[in-house]
Formats: structure tokens, sequence, C-alpha cells
């Protein structure tokens, strides 16, 4: 081509058509693929970052089928918990049918005292025996013995003259001074007594031998202290001027009142059941039982009633509750008497046929529910992951593996449960081991509940981070695009006006051209 020359004019337009081509075939690329950057060569940055961010967009992309499969393991899991919490509502409701049939005890254990003599429900000590002798006792008493005086004795004169050895009261009786014994006066006289007198110079046992013989008590001095029996009849009541000259004071010192069978008298019961042991002292003191309700009260505790019949007699008896339980063994100084608590047996409950034989029914019932319950466990599954079997979950959500969850699974078997198949002749028996049933069942309720909250609550999580996956890649993928991509309407304006810059190119290269046409007219 270095042979042929082209003049000026010729080659400029040539220049421009060339250039213009250039322009267009770069415009119908970007028309063609829709991106204005389609290699490294036309924009270096923006392909390498929207290469980057391309790259991250399809990691993502390619981890929301494992976020996703997290997701369906987890509703596996709360069909299952809602399943299994059915099952469990179903098993209550068997042990409530076990709670309304009749009780399965046609006698429940007892025991029962002998008849306590005019015991009643208000007052179960009964009848108190006779009341018992009581007695005062002074204050100590000297002699007037002037070597020394010493405690009176029996032998001590009422009254005398004091010297070395002398045994008479310090403060001698004199004709004057009287003592009043429950309403009899005791006179004293210089000498000559007769009936309810007494000489001055009697001595101290004679004085005690006369106020015992209006008491009909005991009296007597020790120490230099003279005690006055009240004897068995009455109470005793002393007054008058004599009494300060023995040591005695004005007062009445009432008769022992007899006591009941019962009273101080301690008795235990063993545990009942799973009940606490009892133990109850009779009489009317503080925290001593002496009534019906106050019994019951203390039995409570231990699943006992008790009761009385017209004759006195007290029967222990197990609640309904615990019908199937044996009275714990009796004991306490109250059992040693053969004619209160001495002669008690607690006798065994008596099983009712029929009414086993329905809890029976419903044992067998309810051990299907729990056969369900483990099987519903094993199957909430879902590609190999059961998080009620104990199997655990994790779920990765960046590119580096860095952002995971991990979900821990439980084991809802019976036994993760709390549950357990129940046994004929144990379980059932009556409404205390249903009760413990009902009270398992509602534990594994609330523990399902629970449960069920926590996978909730992963399940929010994990839906939250796949939504924001989604976001995130079209966020990335957006940028991508926002680098690479085409203005498809400003790419189209670019190639309409390439079109007519090129027509007008050609146009000026067959102007620029006319001139030699002319000399080689002018040659031919």
């Amino acid at each position: 081509m270095s042979d042929i020359v082209l003049s000026a004019s010729v080659r400029q337009n040539l220049l421009s058509l060339q250039s213009t081509a250039e322009l267009l075939s770069t415009t119908q690329t970007r028309l063609a693929t829709g991106k204005k950057v389609n290699s490294a060569l036309d924009n270096p940055t923006n392909f390498f970052t929207a290469a980057g961010l391309d790259s991250r967009a399809s990691d993502i992309n390619n981890l929301l089928d494992s976020i996703g499969n997290g997701v369906q393991v987890l509703q596996a899991a709360n069909t299952g918990i809602t399943s299994l919490q059915k099952l469990v509502d179903t098993a209550k409701s068997i042990a409530n049918q076990a709670l309304q049939a009749t009780s399965g005890y046609s006698t429940k254990s007892q025991a029962t005292t002998a008849a306590i003599t005019g015991a009643t429900a208000d007052n179960l000590l009964g009848t108190a025996g006779a009341p018992t002798a009581n007695s005062v006792t002074g204050s100590v008493v000297q002699n007037d013995d002037t070597d020394g005086a010493a405690n009176i004795t029996g032998a001590t004169l009422l009254s005398g003259t004091p010297g070395s050895g002398s045994n008479n009261l310090a403060s001698g009786f004199t004709i004057s001074d009287t003592i009043v014994v429950n309403g009899t006066t005791i006179s004293f006289v210089a000498s000559g007594a007769t009936g309810d007198q007494l000489n001055i110079t009697d001595d101290v046992d004679t004085l005690l031998a006369k106020i015992d013989s209006i008491t009909g008590g005991t009296s007597s001095v020790s120490g230099g202290q003279i005690t006055l029996g009240t004897g068995t009849t009455e109470d005793l009541v002393i007054s008058g001027s004599g009494l300060a000259k023995i040591g005695l004071t004005a007062g009445t010192t009432a008769l022992t009142p007899g006591t009941t069978a019962l009273s101080g008298k301690t008795l235990t019961i063993g545990a009942t059941a799973d009940g606490t042991a009892t133990s109850v002292t009779f009489g009317t003191g503080a925290g001593q039982i002496n009534t019906l309700d106050q019994l019951n009260t203390a039995l409570a505790a231990n699943n006992l009633t008790a009761s009385i019949n017209s004759a006195g007699a007290i029967t222990f008896t197990t609640t309904n509750d615990y019908a199937s339980a044996t009275i714990g063994a009796f004991g306490g100084d109250a059992t040693t008497d053969p004619n209160t608590f001495g002669a008690m047996t607690a006798s065994a409950p008596v099983e009712d046929a029929n009414a086993q034989n329905t809890r029976a029914t419903l044992i067998g019932q309810y051990n299907q529910v729990v056969d369900q319950i483990r099987t519903t466990a094993q199957d909430a599954s879902f590609n190999g992951i059961n998080l009620l079997n104990g199997d655990q979950l994790k779920l990765v959500f960046n590119e580096t593996g860095k952002s995971t969850l991990t979900i821990q699974g439980v084991t809802f078997d019976p036994a993760g449960l709390g549950l357990a198949s129940l046994v004929k002749g144990t379980d059932f028996l009556d409404n205390a081991s249903t009760n413990k049933i009902l009270d398992s069942l509602n534990t594994a309720s609330s523990t399902l509940r629970s449960q069920a909250s926590t996978f909730g609550s992963n399940l929010s999580i994990v839906q939250i981070r796949q939504d924001f996956s989604k976001n995130l890649i079209n966020v990335l993928q957006t940028g991508s695009a926002n680098l690479t991509l085409a203005d498809t309407n400003e790419e189209a304006a670019n190639s309409q006006a390439l079109a007519t810059r090129q027509s007008i190119a050609v146009s000026a290269l067959a102007l620029a051209n006319q001139s030699q046409q002319s000399v080689l007219q002018l040659l031919r």
C-alpha cells in the first residue's frame, strides 16, 4: 500500500471513516452484549471489581440451598413438637380418666384405738381422774438459840425464853395469835388447850399434826422450812397472825387436777406413702393436741385422717388420694397403754377388682400413647437431620465460613421428656400415684413449649439470614451491573449518530476523489 499515493484530503477522510467504523463497531458490541465493559481492556478497574462482586454473589447463592434445607429441618422439628404436645395432652386425658374412675380399693388402711372414756371430737383426752394432793412450802425459820440460831425442827417449841442451847421459835407464839385452816381457827393458850386450841409451849410437830387433822393432808418440816399438805378433798386456805412466825403467808393452794389417760402422752406415726412422719403430744398446753380438728391438721402432711365414734374410739385412715398405702408404724409412749393406743394395728388396704381392671385398661391406653411419642420423635427428621433425636444442625451464612449458627438438638423420646410406660399393679392405683404421672406430663408439656420457643427463635434467625443473603446477592449483582452494563438508550443514539457520520464520511471521501477523476477525464 506504500506505493499508493493518496491526497491529503482523501487520507483525512479515510482516517475519519476508519475512526467512525471503529466507534460503530464498539457501540454495536455494547448493544449486542448489553455491557459497556466486556473485557479487562475496556476498563480494568470496573472489570475486575465487577468480577469480584459476581464471584461473591455466586458463593452466597450457593449457600442459600443449605440455608433453605436448614429452614426445613427446623420446620420438621417444630412439626414434631406440635405432634408430641398433642400426644402428651392425650396422655393427660387418660390420666384424668383414672382420677375420675372409682377408687381402686374397697377398704383403705386403718387402725382404731380402744374406747377412751369421755373422749369426744372436742376433747380427745377424755374424762380426767380425781384430783391429787398438793402442798405449799414456807421460808426458812430459825430458833432463838443465843449461841447461834439454827433451823427449826419438829421439836422446836412454839414459844420460850432465848438462851444458850434453847430451841424455841425466834418469834414465839402468844395467846393472841391465831391460824385459820380451811375455815377452822386454831387459837393459842398459855396452858390447858382443848378442842382447836394449842398451848404456846407445844412444839412445831404438834402444830403440824393439828393442821393435818383439819386438811387430811401430810405436813412436814425440813431445813427450817414448813410444808403443808392440802389433802385430797379440798384446796388449802390458810390465814392468821401466826403464819408469819412459821414462815408461811396467807393464801390458797389448789389441789393438783386429775389427769386423763392421754395427757402428756406422745404418739408417733411413720411416714405413710410419701408423707411426712407424724409426732403429736396430747394435752392442753402450747403445741399439744386435744381436739379432733387439731389432730387432723397434724395428720394431713402424712396423708392420714382421723375420726371418733360415740364410744370414744379414734380411727386413723389413709386419705382417698393414698388409698393404696398402708399406715406407717405407730410409736411413742401413748402406745404403751392398752386402754388407749396400745391395741392398735394398721390393716392393709383391700383392692376392688373391678376398679383395678378399669385402671389396668387405662394403663394399656397410656402405654400406647407413650410408644407413639417415641416413634414420632424418631420420625421428625429432614434430609437425615433430626433435631428431636439429639442431632446437631450447623448453618453457614457467608462465603468465608465465619458467620455460622449451630443448633443443638434435643432427645424427646419418652425418657427425654421424663415419661415412661406404666406397670399394672403399680401405677394408677389411686389418686396419689395418678397425680404423680400428671405432674410428669405437665413437666413434659412445659419442656415441649420451651423447646418450641427455642426452635422458633432459631427459625426466625435463619429466615432473617436467608432473606438477608438474598438481598445481599441482589446488592452485589446490582453493583456489578452498575460497573459493566451499558446504557442501551445511549448506545442506540451513538449507533445512529455514527451511522450518519459514516455516511457523511463516505460522501466526503467521494468528493475528495472528484479532483482525481477530473484529471482522468483530461487524460482520456
